[in-house]
């Protein structure tokens, strides 16, 4: 064969070249976007609430299952919508608050608690009136919350200030600081045992354990099998938690007993809101991709029972225990503009 040119060699070499990097990057595209088996929903939606404001996106919600009013965090447009679910209307819009990511209704003393990432700020407001209580400093992009109800506090997740900050649930000031040693994911209360606060440390692949009193980190339980844990849910009286891993589309089942692995189960594309139903023993998961996953639990175990695309942008979930209702925030409803999904478990 004649030789080639060098230039021409070069030239060749490097379309080579291109052509490999061009099929990695589609690998890797297809990798984090292809989803795990379609299997149907045991649910089906009884209704849909147009719900004000523009198509941007929601964050969080939680519901006061007594009264029936569900708090949906509208980060987009910096303000938290309260719904009664029993009515099926809107009671009002609470603004001011600059790029809302949490929100957290305790119903025990009628306040609502929400993080304004814009402004490192948490908020406490009046459930009844929608007032304004208290604006409390955070560290750096305040996300999850959870509620001990012993010690009265609240914890709010700094996501990348690594750590959490812990506020007196009724006058607002700060009480405390935990250093997280990585960007915090979500944080739950665990009853049990006189209570303790697990928090994801996302950026290390753990699952930290608090004690509420010292504020002190007692133990580290590794995630292996897990990239980047952000949501979590627990079933206290079953002492499991369930940790959903954002960068690799899986849920991981943890014995709080043994602090041990027991599960993993693939989810939706970017799993982010947990909500688990401690009634009908179901957690749902749900992801950025519109992807929702809905498992049971029996026997400590976790079995898929369904797993498909609900909606764009349906990453938000809420569940109320007492009817078995589930509530799925969207950005575009089926007439373009943002609604409140309404579903409910197949008989």
């Amino acid at each position: 064969m004649t030789p080639l040119p060098r230039r021409r060699v070069l030239l060749v070499l490097a379309a080579a070249l291109l052509l490999a990097a061009a099929g990695v990057v589609a690998g890797v595209l297809l990798t984090r976007t292809s989803e795990p088996p379609r299997r149907a929903l045991p649910l089906q939606r009884v209704g849909e609430l147009a719900l004000p404001g523009d198509s941007s996106r929601f964050d969080y919600a939680s519901l006061d299952s007594g009264r029936g009013l569900l708090f949906i965090a509208h980060l987009g447009a910096s303000e938290v919508i309260e719904v009664d679910v029993h009515t099926g209307h809107v009671v009002r819009t609470i603004t001011g608050l600059p790029d809302v990511h949490g929100v957290l209704v305790v119903p025990a003393l009628h306040r609502v608690y929400a993080t304004a990432t814009g402004a490192d700020e948490m908020v406490t407001l009046d459930e009844n009136s929608g007032a304004v209580l208290h604006r409390t400093p955070t560290g750096a992009y305040p996300d999850g919350l959870a509620y001990d109800p012993v010690r009265g506090t609240v914890w709010t997740t700094n996501e990348s200030g690594g750590s959490e900050t812990v506020i007196d649930a009724a006058t607002g000031t700060v009480r405390g600081t935990v250093d997280l040693g990585g960007d915090a994911g979500n944080v739950a209360y665990d009853p049990v045992g006189g209570g303790q606060i697990l928090v994801d440390v996302q950026s290390r692949n753990q699952l930290a354990v608090i004690d509420p009193v010292t504020l002190v980190i007692t133990r580290r339980i590794p995630l292996p099998g897990c990239d980047h844990d952000h949501g979590l849910a627990l079933a206290p009286d079953d002492r499991l938690a369930f940790v959903a891993c954002d960068g690799n589309a899986r849920l991981l089942t943890v014995d709080l007993t043994t602090r041990r692995i027991t599960g993993t189960d693939a989810v939706g594309s970017d799993p982010d809101v947990l909500a688990y139903d401690s009634a009908a023993h179901r957690l749902y998961v749900a992801a950025e991709s519109g992807w929702l996953t809905v498992l049971d639990s029996h026997d400590h175990r976790l079995t898929v029972s369904g797993r498909a695309h609900l909606a764009d942008g349906a990453h938000v979930v809420a569940v109320d225990p007492t009817t078995h209702r589930s509530y799925y925030p969207v950005p575009h409803g089926s007439g373009g503009h943002p609604a409140l999904l309404t579903y409910r478990p197949v008989p």
